[in-house]
């Protein structure tokens, strides 16, 4: 079976792009996507994936979008596959011409346009809130359009499933995101703590910032970037000049250097707003590391409040309690962090996926 994987575009590497390399690997699968940047792709250890660029995008919202959306839609690879799989926010603008398929759902429905609208909108100036408004009223029956015909979706976890049928009224299957526990080890506990997410709003990076402003004695280190052109830019321009001093953003680095890093972390930190899933705290589990995370989104399906790491709000206090509490004796955490990381394994996820698209074969 011939297979396909329309993936948004693959500029800044984050668990989303990582996700579709894998599959594709997976699978035996093309991907077929816009904004490719070989370099990332590269430092991600997923060179051997071949990639059949869209082209490039406008690199100014909502142009970028906009330009994406219109490049899948026009395309046609309906006779070179026999099966077509969907990821991100506009690549399921060519599920008109392009079936069977299905969605698989790492932020879906897109969030700019549901449950963060009213996020995004405080966050524009009022010439901006106003073109932001349009674009969402104009857009959003666009994407739904277009979400029609796709056939199956499939969600990375309840929290996105629940979003899909209370917005758009769609069933779905959950299949967890993909972890390749066996490249992950632990060497022990550095002088650093770790933080890997896209310099995005969204990720709440400020209040990573803010905590360790008020852990002097600590050190945390941020790996992830942003592509040029996207919402995120003033947001990471902001992130870079208001850094603590013990706070060091490292950006986009290799696969093996991450996986360096989490094998030599005291712990790790995410604070993304209702996270869909989140595969970096798996990834940090998987090195033996306990997560300081949200009590919301994905999280709560991943980290065992107490046992792998702590849950709290959205509050910098509370995220400095949290790393203290763990820091005193990180080792307490470690057997039970690569236990629950085991669930997440990427074998799981190929066998579901394949039972989902109807191989007859099994990884």
């Amino acid at each position: 079976m011939r297979i396909a994987i329309f993936h948004d575009y693959i500029g800044a590497i984050g668990g989303g792009e990582k996700l579709v390399l894998t599959l594709a690997r997976g699978l035996g699968a093309d991907v077929i996507t816009t904004d490719v940047d070989a370099d990332s792709i590269a430092k991600m250890g997923f060179g051997d994936v071949n990639i059949i660029s869209l082209g490039s995008t406008v690199k100014l919202p909502p142009l970028k979008q906009i330009s994406a959306s219109f490049r899948f839609a026009m395309c046609d690879f309906s006779k070179e596959y026999d099966f077509f799989i969907f990821s991100g926010n506009w690549a399921h603008f060519a599920a008109k011409r392009h079936g069977p398929n299905l969605l698989y759902c790492q932020s879906a429905p897109i969030r700019p346009f549901y449950d963060l609208y009213d996020v995004f909108l405080q966050r524009q100036s009022f010439f901006k809130s106003i073109l932001f408004r349009i674009w969402v009223i104009f857009y959003r029956r666009i994407y739904e359009y277009y979400l029609a015909h796709v056939c199956k979706i499939i969600a990375n976890s309840a929290s996105t499933q629940k979003r899909m049928k209370n917005y758009l009224d769609r069933k779905s299957t959950i299949i967890y995101p993909p972890i390749d526990i066996s490249i992950f080890r632990f060497e022990g506990y550095g002088d650093f703590w770790l933080s890997v997410n896209r310099l995005y709003p969204e990720k709440r990076v400020e209040l990573q910032i803010e905590a360790f402003r008020k852990l002097p004695h600590e050190r945390l280190l941020i790996v992830g970037g942003y592509a040029k052109g996207d919402h995120a830019s003033p947001y990471a321009s902001n992130i870079q000049n208001n850094l603590s001093e013990n706070v060091i953003l490292l950006g986009t680095i290799t696969e093996k250097e991450l996986i360096n890093l989490y094998a030599r972390c005291k712990g790790f930190i995410i604070t993304s707003i209702l996270e869909d899933f989140g595969m970096a705290p798996v990834e940090a589990m998987a090195s033996g590391k306990a997560v300081v995370g949200m009590n919301e989104g994905g999280c709560m399906e991943t980290v065992i409040n107490g046992s792998t790491g702590y849950l709290v709000n959205a509050d910098v206090n509370e995220i400095v309690d949290a790393v203290q509490l763990i820091s005193r004796d990180p080792s307490r955490f470690k057997d039970k962090c690569i236990e629950q990381a085991r669930k997440f394994d990427v074998g799981r996820f190929l066998n579901d996926m394949i039972n989902e698209i109807g191989f007859d074969a099994k990884y």
